[in-house]
């Protein structure tokens, strides 16, 4: 729905709810996506367009199965004002509609009070394999995985397999592919095209695929999105460690897994603590508390720079004309060491750059780094002479302040490159998040790996 289309609609809703047009508010909303009602109604809240007692009533006045794929694309205040608003009967009804994974995710994000009356409205099969589902690690395959599938058997027939899908697929989130157990152990899969090619009597163990891709229900949940990228899965068999099938993880699940991964790396990258809320429905207290400990750390480590500062202070007094180029040094470096850093974090998180190829990195990096420096440390000669010396008129800076400059540049970009692609290598190899490693420390280390050694070449140099 574009811009245009979304106002109208603000503008409609809540003219038809005050008016009582409920019937014409219904016809209107029946032909919406979930998730554009789901916008509507925030936006219109946010907005206070209408208010929070009119939120329940827009939700009741849609159909069945449209009010639960709504409430699932609910911010998870929305969805929490809702089930308070409701009867234990509405309550029920809409998570009889609900896919497991989606009621698994609900619970998640609701306060203690509200969960128990979610699982006293489930049947107690349901509740059973909700709390299964809650019992994995909170970054597996089996947290966000959903038990409603399409299992065959291995001596079924074409006809038979239809049969029950049929029966069964009403309730299952997906039935393109079906999953062969014998047992309970997974064996094989078939896809609904597979099965319209074949004949009505084939046997299912004549036509399905034996090589079967699946994972543990313990495995990383950042891994198992990244299949779905290699893959091109449209869904993905979960098995306990007795290869019993025992889910499957869907690509919507998938998306928000990598949706979810790198919001939480470019928040660690930019030394902030990641959160749970949209930033419009972070508290300041909330926001405080995720930025505060990563600038405290920095500024603390930063008061090396001084240090530095301060040890060479005599030398900075003698030459004057070298404070100048401080700041230019100090940029170019973290900005040097954060593009290595970026680019090997973001290798690091698809795959594609393992600890084992450190050495290749590093040497590769080097190679980018002299080209870089040398490229840098030329137009920064020919600025010097000709706007800092000529146009400027600034005596005191000589071809061996120049020279001190440049070949300090040169030194600093390979410095913090071999920094920027290392430091996120390690992390990921002690177990920690690599994107911890990423702009703001690797710019305060190299600040200071920088300074050190433009001091120290200011000294050869110039005999300071």
């Amino acid at each position: 729905m574009d811009e245009m289309e979304m106002e109208q609609l603000f503008e409609q809703i809540p003219e038809l709810l005050k008016s009582k047009r409920y019937a014409q508010l219904r016809e209107l909303l029946s032909n919406l996506n979930p998730a554009d009602i789901a916008e509507a109604a925030e936006d219109l809240l946010d907005e206070e367009r209408i208010t929070q007692e009119e939120l329940p009533l827009l939700f009741r006045i849609l159909p069945k199965e449209l009010a639960a794929d709504t409430f699932i694309e609910m911010n998870p205040d929305m969805q929490e004002l809702l089930i308070r608003s409701f009867s234990d009967k509405e309550l029920e009804t809409m998570l009889d509609d609900m896919f497991l994974d989606d009621t698994v995710d609900i619970i998640e994000e609701m306060p203690a009070n509200v969960v128990s009356r979610i699982l006293r409205n489930v049947d107690s099969a349901t509740r059973k394999n909700i709390n299964q589902i809650l019992q994995y690690p909170e970054d597996s395959a089996g947290s966000i995985m959903t038990i409603e599938y399409i299992e065959l058997r291995k001596d079924m027939t074409v006809r038979d397999a239809f049969a029950n899908i049929r029966a069964a697929g009403v309730d299952k989130e997906t039935i393109y592919t079906c999953y062969v157990t014998d047992r309970k152990k997974l064996i094989g899969t078939v896809s609904v095209r597979e099965l319209l090619l074949a004949d009505y009597e084939d046997k299912i163990q004549d036509i399905m695929e034996e090589n079967v891709i699946s994972v543990y229900t313990t495995d990383d949940k950042e891994v198992v999105a990244q299949m779905f990228d290699k893959y091109d899965f449209t869904a993905l068999p979960v098995v306990d460690k007795e290869d019993r099938l025992v889910g499957i993880v869907t690509v919507d699940d998938a998306i928000d897994v990598i949706t979810e991964e790198a919001t939480e790396d470019i928040e660690k990258m930019a030394a902030i603590i990641p959160s749970e809320h949209p930033y419009l429905r972070s508290g300041v207290l909330e926001i405080y508390k995720q930025r505060i400990p990563w600038l405290l750390l920095l500024m603390v480590s930063a008061t090396f720079t001084g240090i530095i500062i301060t040890k060479f202070e005599s030398a900075l007094a003698a030459q004057v004309a070298l404070t100048a180029f401080i700041p230019m040094l100090m940029d170019t470096g973290g900005n040097s060491g954060s593009q290595a850093s970026v680019t090997v974090i973001r290798g690091l998180s698809m795959g594609d750059i393992e600890f084992g190829d450190l050495v290749e990195v590093i040497w590769k990096e080097i190679r980018i780094a002299v080209l870089c420096g040398i490229s840098l440390s030329v137009i920064s000669f020919v600025k010097i002479m000709l706007v800092d010396r000529m146009l400027m008129h600034n005596d005191a800076i000589t071809v061996p302040v120049a020279a001190t400059v440049c070949l300090s540049l040169v030194i600093t970009v390979m410095i913090a490159k071999c920094i920027g692609c290392t430091l996120p290598m390690f992390a990921k190899k002690l177990g920690f998040d690599p994107a911890v490693m990423a702009s703001p420390l690797i710019t305060t280390i190299v600040d200071a790996l920088s300074l050190m050694v433009y001091m120290n070449f200011a000294t050869m140099i110039l005999k300071l």
